[in-house]
């Protein structure tokens, strides 16, 4: 089989063959060229160690020198040289206490975690191939290489990492390889935060997002994603709902694009329905509150999991205000826009959307339309530049202190005054009415209530 080798890492293999080393591509370069997909990276194995590496081209950075790896610049594009290694014993179920060099390509391999990944290739050899990966993409199966008790033993994050090749590739994981992964979920306790951060997003944000049940099933959420399992564990008795908490959310991910924020989103937009839930004296069960304990718990989670505040913020926004429903009426949408942040719209459609979508039929086409309406109605509030918060009022700050008013918290209730007023009345926003309304203390009619939309839609 033949790989189209950028011209870079040709030149790459060309001189370290030209100095007497073997080298080539490896990992998932070759897995990703092999299945037609433009790879993100290359990476390229030799027998040649870091320090001949390091005089054989002018521009290096010692990436991780110490197992062997080097990365050559060419241009401004770097490319990591690994010397063919051998790992030593594993302390932390993370990394090897020691690596060994070695100048065999096959003991570099089968150190490797699944067999799709242990592939190497070059134009002079073709491909490398010992441990039937190439058959495993045939089959479309994950599989690790050798023992998957020593694979998984050695470092424990291999156990997402085989859930997330599943999900990111729509492949299966082979028999073997899934039966052992029970019994050793529980050493991802010893596996950083940010680790299992990257795994989880990479698999979200997957084609198959619902591989997230796969990590349920198989006792990993239980280490670091506890109250999954306790949505997993909720059902949801009410007409809106056909899934318990758990499957709510699984379909739930699969309506919604691949984002991040807007997968994490759907994630956790019911996390607190276990801890919020009541039942009536019909036994239909209730979730009054959920939202807001929910942004608290997404918030506690995903600094758990070492998320960065503005991810933070957005996701916990969202689901604060994903249940929200205004009267379809203009000041009862500016004035929720206002209250959730326009920041937050488009996508607390997209969320509404798949939250809707991912419950039973019941009511469906009048959620859907009224969501459409919102829409509507958001669009031409936009269209119109109608003021939806206070950088958007015709007067600032400064402006009522020409008027006389002293800084402090009376000029900001001013402001507030005037916001909620043109709120209400868009056309009022002009520099005249407002100063008017600022000099003589009002601010025509007062907030009208928000209105709790047609229907109870069950969370």
């Amino acid at each position: 089989m033949a790989i189209q080798l950028p011209g870079k890492v040709k030149c790459i293999i060309d001189t370290l063959e030209e100095a007497g080393f073997e080298a080539y591509a490896v990992g998932g370069c070759v897995r990703d060229s092999m299945l037609g997909r433009k790879p993100e990276d290359w990476d390229i194995t030799t027998s040649a160690s870091p320090w001949q590496v390091k005089e054989l081209f002018p521009v290096t950075v010692d990436t991780g020198i110490k197992h062997g790896t080097v990365t050559v610049l060419i241009g401004h594009e770097g490319f990591e040289v690994t010397t063919y290694r051998i790992d030593g014993e594993y302390e932390d179920k993370r990394h090897p206490k020691e690596v060994l060099f070695t100048s065999d390509l096959l003991e570099d391999l089968k150190r490797r975690d699944f067999t799709i990944n242990a592939m190497a290739y070059n134009d002079k050899k073709g491909l490398v191939d010992a441990f039937g990966g190439a058959r495993d993409l045939e089959d479309k199966n994950i599989r690790c290489v050798g023992d998957p008790v020593e694979r998984f033993t050695e470092d424990a994050l291999r156990l997402m990492r085989a859930v997330r090749f599943s999900a990111q590739l729509g492949f299966s994981i082979e028999g073997r390889t899934k039966e052992v992964i029970p019994a050793l979920a529980g050493n991802l306790a010893d596996i950083s935060a940010e680790r299992i951060q990257t795994e989880l997003v990479k698999l979200l944000v997957s084609g198959h997002p619902e591989e997230l049940r796969t990590l349920y099933e198989t006792g990993m959420t239980k280490v670091f994603l506890p109250e999954f399992d306790g949505m997993m564990a909720t059902p949801q008795n009410n007409l809106h709902h056909c899934y318990n908490v758990g499957d709510h959310t699984i379909a739930a991910l699969g309506y919604v694009r691949p984002d991040k924020v807007l997968r994490l989103t759907m994630l956790l937009h019911d996390v607190a329905k276990p801890v919020c839930k009541s039942v009536d004296g019909e036994g239909i069960y209730h979730f009054y509150g959920h939202p807001e304990r929910g942004a608290q718990m997404a918030r506690e989670i995903l600094q758990r999991l070492k998320f960065d505040n503005n991810t933070i913020g957005k996701v916990t926004a969202l689901i604060r205000w994903h249940d929200h429903r205004p009267k379809l009426e203009e000041a009862s949408v500016r004035r929720a826009v206002h209250q959730a942040g326009p920041e937050q719209y488009p996508a607390l459609f997209e969320v509404k959307y798949a939250d809707t979508m991912a419950k039973n039929q019941y009511k469906r086409e009048e959620k859907l339309a009224y969501l459409a309406g919102y829409k509507k109605i958001y669009q031409e509030i936009l269209e119109q530049k109608q003021c939806l918060g206070l950088k958007d009022l015709a007067v600032n700050g400064k402006d009522l202190i020409q008027l006389g008013m002293e800084q402090g918290k009376g000029l900001g209730d001013t402001l507030d005054r005037l916001l909620s007023h043109v709120l209400e009345l868009p056309e009022d926003n002009t520099r005249e009415v407002l100063l008017r309304l600022a000099l003589a203390g009002e601010t025509g009619t007062a907030p009208k209530q928000q209105g709790t939309g047609r229907y109870y839609s069950g969370g």
